[in-house]
């Protein structure tokens, strides 16, 4: 099968379930309110795209390449992004629901997770470092020996980081969370002192 190249195209409202993407290199794409829930991007190369309002919970993810990618207000459950092919991996999260994605030993530096919903998501040994999550709410996500240098999680919330499982030099963390540092030692801390 040939594998296409598409350049500067605009794909709105499209149900990729119902008709299939057809595999190649999509070269700064948009993909607006499109549907791929389930879809199979596997071997799929994606730079600088955007992805707006879409559905791609439960993507099948093998060899997939995304860099320079945005998700701007996506639905995203169940992603494997430990899957993709790393060569230049890179992306923006803006809004989306990334609920039980799993990031598992990704290299993903710099990586910007903004107003977006983290809740059980897996970056087990993935390298974070230098990224920022800016109001996120990051409920049951695991960090486990995940490299979190100089990252930025002043503004986000609800997480759980063991500071001796993980990396953690020059992370940036708000007084008022600061308790996510502390809640495996099971101690009490009087907010009130």
């Amino acid at each position: 099968m040939r594998e296409v190249y598409i350049i500067d195209e605009n794909f709105e409202n499209i149900d990729f379930t119902q008709k299939l993407l057809d595999l190649g290199e999509y070269e700064n794409c948009t993909f607006r309110n499109c549907n791929f829930e389930y879809v199979n991007l596997s071997e799929f190369k994606f730079t600088d795209c955007e992805f707006i309002e879409c559905n791609l919970s439960m993507t099948k993810l093998l060899g997939t390449a995304f860099r320079d990618v945005v998700f701007k207000d996506c639905k995203m459950f169940g992603m494997a992004f430990n899957d993709c092919n790393e060569f230049g991996m890179s992306f923006k999260f803006d809004g989306c629901a990334l609920n039980n994605s799993v990031f598992y030993k990704s290299t993903i530096k710099k990586t910007l997770f903004k107003n977006s919903k983290l809740i059980e998501v897996d970056f087990s040994e993935a390298d974070l470092s230098q990224s920022i999550f800016s109001n996120c709410d990051l409920s049951g996500t695991v960090f486990d020996r995940t490299n979190l240098e100089k990252a930025d999680l002043r503004t986000s919330f609800n997480y759980t980081i063991n500071p001796s499982l993980n990396k953690l030099k020059k992370t940036k963390f708000s007084l008022s969370e600061v308790y996510g540092l502390l809640r495996q030692l099971d101690i009490e801390i009087d907010k009130n002192s």
